[in-house]
């Protein structure tokens, strides 16, 4: 609080953004470590598995169970339409996916606001002290100069000293947590384009079994 005290008006603001810094981090951390947190390997494996066993019910049922997590919608979204089209299978997780990036991402760039805000108040302090400081100087009497240009660079520096500590970690948090999103919705595009291509590849299968039973249909029917 002496630091605060003796740092002048600045000091303030630049506390209240390393307080709002603070408490973004620690809600974005949370989401994406604690509430985000799934084995999405394991959920991959067991929706390849049912799929893979024609059974789509249980395939759903497992996405259910993290519908609480982007990637179990966005899987869920394609197993719906897995009757239907695979340029409609793929628009339907894009469409899921485009609803979850906003999710992972959300307030990450105001940190990267903070930072610079803080930095700002800093370099503003830094003008004010200075400016207080030589208008000091130029008034005061010779024996009491020294003593208030001193106050006015302990204002400038301690402003600016301050603003640097906050907007620090704030960039360096912004970078980390940006990082980690942009990790999470890769992995999430990585295992829906497996889901996509195991449905995929059984309309394959499918359109081949009944392109060969029309063919021996066919063929049948010329030998009749």
């Amino acid at each position: 609080m002496e630091l605060l005290s003796k740092g002048g008006f600045f000091m303030w603001p630049i506390l209240l953004v390393s307080m709002a810094g603070l408490a973004l981090i620690l809600e974005r951390a949370f989401t994406l470590w604690v509430r985000f947190r799934l084995d999405g390997r394991g959920l991959l494996a067991a929706v390849l598995d049912r799929v893979d066993r024609g059974d789509f019910p249980g395939a759903l049922e497992e996405c259910s169970r993290a519908a609480g997590h982007p990637l179990g919608r966005v899987l869920r979204a394609g197993l719906l339409k897995a009757h239907r089209s695979d340029r409609e299978i793929e628009m339907a997780m894009e469409e899921e996916m485009l609803r979850a990036m906003p999710a992972l991402r959300k307030r990450i760039n105001y940190l990267a606001t903070f930072g610079n805000i803080a930095t700002l108040l800093g370099l503003l302090g830094t003008i004010f002290g200075l400016i207080q400081a030589f208008e000091g100087v130029s008034l005061a009497d010779p024996a009491a100069k020294q003593e208030i240009l001193a106050k006015g660079i302990s204002v400038a520096m301690l402003t600016t000293a301050f603003g640097l500590i906050v907007a620090i970690p704030c960039l360096l948090a912004h970078s980390f947590l940006f990082n980690k999103s942009t990790q999470m919705i890769e992995e999430i595009e990585e295992r829906a384009f497996a889901v996509y291509n195991k449905i995929s590849s059984l309309h394959r299968d499918l359109e081949s079994k009944e392109t060969r039973l029309r063919m021996k249909a066919v063929e049948g029917g010329r030998r009749g």
